[in-house]
């Protein structure tokens, strides 16, 4: 078996595809799967069984002989979140429980860390473990990530494989129930279809023009791809901590207009101030080291943003 939390999720739910896809069908779907905004994400997919997350940890005791592999990708993701006790409880508690649990069964382990770590970018963006007692973080979503990091980083006993990856900005299928935490991908294409137009953040930086505001904007169907590679490989690859984004800064503005395009829509954007509440922590630039990844043997090209953006446009947002 093959276990996945988060499997009603955006990312979890589309790796959960993507295994099914390489004929990996015994699949163990752990979620709280009370909200039905999410079912269109798992009701197609082929496995064993689903697992509510707050009995996973007592059903991994009981059938641990059957489980060869664990994704934990379940957690709080609301970067303007403020309680720090809830996202101890979800996010830091509860992956040190998944972990030890892996560690007691022998079991591999690959967890989503995201580049919320790096907060304003000031100690680079290389995933080297050397730097992670240095990053602050912008909230504590960010917090929770990089204090999980660290604690795994200082344990003694560790899974005999385990990854933890740095997600950048994911947009794709699957993320229609985030509400405001989607990508801008969408909430381009939701606003577009409404106003014909895009409003986004002008930018209060001098160094940066309005809309030049860059991300590293990586497809899910990449994000999966390399899971399923660290799975694979789990035997040769290095454990540790890895970056997973494009390895490209994009701005804004690439990426509205590329919807735009694949929309049939000549861009109209407008631009409006970056709310007070979140503009000191406002991030102007990221992007993936991705030299880690690459010597640890992941060789395939990523999605370029526009082949991304025409294909979750075509192929799903618009059927």
């Amino acid at each position: 078996m093959i276990i996945i939390t988060g499997a009603a999720g955006f990312i979890g739910s589309q790796l959960a595809e993507r295994l099914n896809i390489e004929g990996f069908n015994d699949l163990v779907l752990v979620d709280d799967f009370s909200n039905e905004s999410q079912i269109p994400n798992y009701f197609h997919l082929k496995h064993t069984r689903r697992v509510d997350r707050k009995a996973f940890p007592q059903w991994l005791r009981e059938n641990e002989n059957q489980v060869q592999f664990v994704f934990h990708l379940g957690a709080r993701t609301d970067t303007a979140e403020m309680s720090v006790e809830l996202f101890n409880e979800l996010n830091l508690d509860y992956s040190k429980e998944v972990w030890n649990l892996c560690v007691e069964y022998g079991l591999a382990l690959v967890y989503a860390s995201s580049a919320a770590t790096y907060g304003d970018g000031s100690h680079g963006y290389s995933d080297s473990h050397d730097i992670v007692s240095e990053l602050k973080p912008l909230n504590p979503y960010g917090d929770s990530k990089n204090n999980f990091d660290k604690w795994a980083l200082e344990q003694v006993r560790k899974p005999y494989f385990w990854a933890g990856l740095k997600f950048f900005n994911v947009f794709g299928p699957g993320e229609n129930h985030k509400g405001r935490m989607a990508s801008v991908v969408l909430h381009t294409f939701r606003q577009v279809s409404e106003t014909r137009t895009m409003k986004l953040f002008r930018s209060h930086n001098p160094n940066f023009k309005d809309g030049e505001q860059s991300r590293d904007f990586v497809y899910v169907k990449d994000v999966c791809k390399v899971c399923f590679h660290m799975m694979i490989n789990r035997l040769t690859t290095p454990s540790g901590l890895y970056n997973l984004g494009s390895g490209k800064a994009r701005t804004f503005i690439d990426l509205v207009t590329s919807t735009f395009n694949s929309m049939g829509i000549d861009p109209s954007i407008e631009f409006v101030d970056t709310p007070e509440d979140i503009r000191e922590n406002y991030q102007y630039f990221t992007e993936a080291d991705l030299s880690k990844l690459r010597t640890a043997g992941y060789s395939e090209e990523f999605t370029s943003l526009e082949d991304g953006i025409e294909e979750y446009v075509g192929n799903y947002l618009m059927k």
